[in-house]
């Protein structure tokens, strides 16, 4: 199993391109389950989950073929396609579950398992059987699958969401496009990653409004066409980049960056003192003066603080002067990431949903442990500031949303490198 070896070493100095978004790719793939002709995404990520994915739509029948060494994916799904999501594919990625809209809509049956993913707390899938059930699904858990039928096929609803759930949201709006009649959700999330996902439909012939709103509007069609869609920028990967020079002192520039996919994040830097400048190919990011500040921070739904920026920001934090507090509203049991940083003198408490992090002057380096996708970059971050070397171990966790980490921090000055596992 590969670890990452980080040697602190001062300031970050450098370009970083930030790849197109993870979640959005994940979540544009099964859309074209909704199509006989083919959709092409560009400015994909090359990630071990777009890998899973593409088996598993794979195994539903779906031809994919990469380009660009793997920039451009092509996806088809003209033949015969099987309704069936099997355990051994869905349980290493939790975005499997957005398969089950689609098949529904196209094939009027879909067996989909009960997904994976990280362990960062229960994310239940009841919100997304509410939201398909209100468009006329039929659904019933056997053996650990969910098992969705529809008699005469989807249609249109109203459906107000308990919770802004993003998966939810994407996964009624793709099975609503090809449902019969109006249909409305309302709570709906608000993410760039959905206003992405209309974008990409509307190409394909969805008519679809409201996206970027907590209602969305869909009048059903009789059938999508094919289409070619760029992914969108990734926000937490971009987000994750812009907090390296804020650790590390010097200045970076992402490219590709915008200030409105993380507003309130960049609220947060500039209240920390760290200065975010936009340029014609993204933003540049330094701290102002001296020492970070602290400040506090809630986890909420977009636009508020996304809560996959929070274990990088309380790497951040940890050397921060003052006292920080970490608010997680989001997810239950995601501060795993806590012990790990303390192994390397950082001053943190935990208590349910809360976290306590007191600044210190300095971190050190030590052998940690990946618990999570966010939490194994957190790490690298604070190794990139800590005194000596830090080994971070797990770092299959990384691979699943970070394109070629060691490369992008190389070409910053940073001391980083893969240990291949034996």
């Amino acid at each position: 199993m590969d670890s990452i070896l980080v040697k602190g070493n001062g300031a970050l100095n450098g370009v970083i391109p930030i790849a197109g978004a993870k979640n959005a790719c994940l979540t544009l793939m099964p859309a074209t389950l909704l199509s006989e002709e083919p959709l092409t995404l560009t400015n994909a990520p090359r990630l071990s989950d777009i890998r899973t994915m593409t088996s598993l739509l794979e195994s539903l029948g779906v031809e994919v073929s990469a380009l660009q060494d793997g920039k451009v994916i092509t996806m088809s799904s003209h033949g015969t396609l099987n309704p069936t999501a099997d355990y051994d594919i869905v349980r290493k990625m939790r975005a499997s579950n957005l398969v089950l809209g689609p098949l529904l809509a196209r094939l009027g049956h879909a067996v989909v398992s009960l997904p994976g993913g990280c362990a960062i707390g229960a994310r239940p899938m009841d919100i997304h059987i509410d939201a398909l059930s209100a468009l006329g699904a039929e659904i019933d858990l056997r053996d650990g699958y969910l098992d969705a039928k529809t008699q005469g096929g989807l249609k249109g609803a109203v459906h107000e969401m308990r919770f802004a759930s993003v998966g939810a949201t994407e996964n009624f709006v793709m099975a609503a496009t090809l449902a019969k009649g109006t249909s409305v959700l309302k709570n709906a999330a608000r993410e760039p990653e959905i206003v992405d996902l209309v974008q990409c439909l509307r190409r394909m012939g969805a008519e679809i409004e409201g996206e970027g709103t907590s209602t969305i509007t869909i009048q059903g069609v009789t059938a999508l066409r094919g289409a070619t869609h760029p992914v969108v920028t990734d926000r937490i990967e971009l987000g994750t980049y812009m907090l390296a020079p804020a650790i590390c002192g010097g200045e970076v520039e992402c490219l590709g960056g915008r200030i409105d996919l993380l507003a309130a994040f960049c609220e947060k830097l500039d209240a920390a003192g760290i200065s975010v400048t936009e340029t014609e190919k993204g933003l540049k990011v330094a701290r102002k003066n001296g020492r970070v500040k602290a400040v506090d921070v809630v986890t909420e739904p977009f636009p508020g603080f996304p809560t996959d920026l929070q274990a990088q920001m309380m790497a951040l934090l940890c050397t921060a002067e003052g006292t920080s507090v970490l608010e997680e509203k989001i997810f239950e049991n995601r501060f795993m990431h806590a012990p790990e940083l303390m192994r390397m003198g950082a001053r943190i408490e935990v208590h349910g949903g809360h976290a306590t992090v007191h600044g210190v002057e300095k971190l050190r380096g030590a052998p940690v442990m990946a618990t999570d996708l966010r939490a194994s970059v957190s790490l690298i971050l604070a190794g990139l500031a800590a005194e000596g070397e830090t080994v971070v171990s797990r770092v299959y966790h990384l691979d699943r949303g970070y394109e070629r980490v060691e490369e992008k921090l190389l070409a910053c000055g940073a001391h980083i490198e893969r240990i291949s596992g034996v």
